[in-house]
């Protein structure tokens, strides 16, 4: 049997002792992601939200099989969001609508949900009423009956049935109405029941998956209490898709049980609340780059190419790679490299290489350099920098390549150190 084969099926009940520690790390982690924003002024804060979405349009499509453009999707959520500096190439129409969508739902978090809110958002998603060249029914619930089924011809396999097309409005009634209601459980979990709901009513022909994941996402909002987002859950599904999909069905095939579907859920949103939490380390440490750097005089191309690597470009930053980056010469990037190591901007990570490769010195420019003093026992340990500061642990995750470069010798912990915490000291 399926799960809404049970009468009361949406009577969903779990082991909250299975759960509550994980529960307990998610949530203080969302603390620990927060305080760290109020460091970010505005636009930084715009710039990581911006960057948040490209991800999670990208990787959303990416579970439903369909390859974006990032370059497209970033042109088309920078100028949603009114940020400059964004090298502009023109989305196509498929993206726009995606990008709105996902606008749309958080800018209006605290609104109602609607079931033609729903219908136009499906729509959106398939402007030309077409899915991998398939006519489809879009804007309204589904007709027909819906099999979820993998594998070649003659060897199909059936991982779930989907309610009868007849059950469809009720059961999204029913749905609306409990997403609507007054809940006295954690907005977290309340996230995680409502992607599963919605996905086991797969009310419409298409689209579904997309629409749980923004279901989930809004009531992630209410929680937190901020239409800006900075993490989600879409890039860790589409990194164990399998997994996704494995528990999934598991929990569509039980009795109402969804102990392990939560703690799926959890794992993978706290997995993403991390990610988030080194993008927000990098724009921190990036600012305080540009914080210490603001009276150097530098032209536009090394302005440009060390924002780059301020980013978390995963590159050794030599003269080959300046010019490939900018399409130079090599002789024109070894000027600039060395007017930047003159003014202090750039270090050579090894003195003498023969092939020489150079890290960001995030302190230029600053009148006294006290930061990597209060510093102690500073270590790497797999892809993690450890240190002491201040009576507590640092624990920062570190790029694998850094981590590799490191191990060969190519990296000073002083240079890792500035890299990754220089944002303490803000």
């Amino acid at each position: 049997m399926f799960i809404h084969e049970y009468d009361n099926w949406t009577d969903f009940r779990w082991d909250y002792g299975s759960i509550a520690v994980l529960l307990d790390d998610v949530a203080r982690e969302q603390g620990r992601l927060y305080g760290r924003l109020n460091y970010l002024g505005f636009d930084d804060r715009l710039r990581a939200m911006s960057e948040n979405m490209v991800q999670d349009v990208v990787h959303s499509s990416e579970i439903e099989g369909i390859r974006l453009n990032s370059d497209e999707v970033r042109s088309s959520v920078a100028r949603h969001l009114g940020i400059e500096a964004v090298k502009y190439i023109a989305p196509s129409h498929y993206i726009d609508s995606l990008v709105a969508v996902m606008l749309d739902a958080i800018e209006h978090c605290n609104d109602k949900l609607t079931h033609d809110k729903l219908c136009a958002w499906q729509s959106a998603f398939f402007p030309t009423g077409h899915s991998e060249g398939i006519q489809i029914e879009v804007g309204k619930y589904r007709t027909h009956d819906e099999h979820i089924v993998s594998g070649s011809f003659g060897r199909e396999r059936v991982h779930y049935i989907a309610p009868s097309p007849g059950r469809v409005p009720g059961e999204m009634q029913r749905f609306i109405d409990w997403y609507n209601s007054d809940k006295n459980t954690s907005p977290i979990l309340c996230s995680a029941i409502a992607h599963f709901w919605f996905v086991s009513i797969h009310p419409f022909e298409d689209g579904n998956g997309r629409l749980a994941r923004i279901l989930g996402d809004i009531l992630l909002a209410r929680g937190d209490k901020s239409r800006f987002r900075f993490y989600n859950i879409s890039s860790e599904i589409n990194r164990d898709k399998k997994h996704y999909y494995d528990i999934l069905e598991s929990t569509q095939r039980g009795d109402g049980d969804i102990t392990g579907w939560l703690l799926w859920y959890l794992q993978t949103l706290f997995a993403a609340l991390h990610r988030a939490d080194v993008m927000v380390n990098t724009i921190l440490n990036k600012s305080v780059f540009w914080a210490n750097a603001a009276g150097i005089p530098l032209t536009r191309r090394q302005t440009e190419t060390l924002n780059i690597f301020l980013d978390g470009y995963e590159a050794k930053l030599t003269s080959k790679k300046w010019a490939e980056l900018n399409k130079c010469s090599k002789d024109t990037a070894i000027r600039d490299i060395q007017d930047l190591l003159q003014k202090g901007v750039l270090q050579e990570d090894v003195p003498g290489a023969k092939r020489p490769s150079y890290s960001i010195n995030y302190a230029a420019g600053a009148a006294n350099n006290v930061f990597a003093t209060r510093f102690h026992n500073v270590r790497i340990e797999g892809d993690f920098l450890i240190a002491e500061y201040e009576g507590r642990q640092v624990r920062e995750r570190i790029i694998k390549l850094d981590a590799e470069r490191y191990a060969k010798g190519e990296l000073p912990l002083e240079t890792l150190l500035q890299k990754y915490c220089s944002y303490y000291s803000l």
